[in-house]
């Protein structure tokens, strides 16, 4: 599920459009980055935690070419799922459904006006086919041969590592 997918969700859930949806949705993401930014720590009970973490500088190693590599030191965020949070996931606990608010009344008048049933699907007339046109067209079983067949991998060249001294 993408943003945009969320967003039409929640709004269904809320019974509101999308743009309150978005705008809500931005709101708290802005206060979550706000307070993690300061260095706070914020805690949704039973959800999960949201951090800042510090890692210090080091050294690294360049796994292409095994070459050591200096790391400044930095921030990075961190979250930790809660005690329910993880019991919704292993499927120990239920999630409690909670039906969708009702439609806004707009929508619902335009759903009424809709026809119940569906007109027949006209079929378009069958094309004629040369001998001629049927000769330059593969096999549909070459094509499902050439769907098929796995990507072949260019060969990797890899430096030797080289050793810490």
């Amino acid at each position: 599920m993408n943003k945009a997918q969320f967003i039409e969700a929640l709004a269904a859930r809320l019974g509101s459009d999308k743009k309150t949806a978005t705008t809500s949705l931005d709101a708290v993401l802005d206060e979550i980055y706000a307070v993690v930014v300061k260095g706070e720590k914020l805690t949704l009970t039973g959800f999960g935690a949201f951090e800042k973490r510090d890692r210090a500088a080091r050294i690294a190693r360049n796994p292409a070419t095994g070459a050591s590599v200096r790391v400044k030191k930095t921030s990075v965020p961190a979250f930790r799922a809660g005690a329910e949070f993880k019991a919704i996931t292993s499927g120990a606990k239920k999630i409690a459904k909670v039906p969708a608010k009702k439609a806004a009344p707009a929508a619902k008048a335009s759903a009424a006006k809709a026809p119940a049933a569906k007109a027949p699907v006209a079929k378009a007339p069958a094309k004629r086919v040369s001998a001629r046109s049927v000769a330059a067209k593969p096999a549909p079983a070459a094509k499902a041969r050439a769907a098929k067949a796995p990507a072949k991998k260019a060969p990797v060249k890899r430096a030797p590592a080289k050793r810490a001294g």
